[in-house]
């Protein structure tokens, strides 16, 4: 089976955003669950929905990993889920059960973002 081409599986995905996205540096802390790989990338993107990882190798679509993203002001940790994958430059994730305390973090954040 072909993979499909990742430059329009990314469009699909930007066309369906609901929240705006802010341009962020920060560190990255990876744990794929099924695997227990652990991998460290940079974060380029961030919504309160998702964000985009900066990894050379970025894992499948679909997978589900433990993220933890690393700034000056603090840290954030929730799961999340791999939504699309750039081979050779990234990945975009989607947060999943985020929880209150790490909510209002992103949420001071993105206030200071936007």
């Amino acid at each position: 089976m072909a993979n499909p081409d990742p430059s329009s599986a990314r469009a699909s995905v930007k066309e369906r955003r609901s929240v705006p996205r802010y341009p962020l540096i920060a560190t990255a802390d990876i744990l794929d669950t099924s695997s227990e790989m652990r991998f460290s990338g940079r974060i380029s993107e961030v919504s309160r929905k998702g964000c985009y990882v900066d990894v050379l190798n970025p894992l499948p679509v679909g997978t589900v990993i433990q993220i933890r993203i690393s700034r000056d002001s603090g840290s954030f940790a929730t799961r999340a889920k791999v939504v699309y994958a750039d081979s050779g430059m990234g990945m975009g994730v989607a947060f999943a059960d985020t929880t209150a305390d790490q909510l209002k973090i992103l949420d001071a954040w993105l206030a200071e973002l936007a």
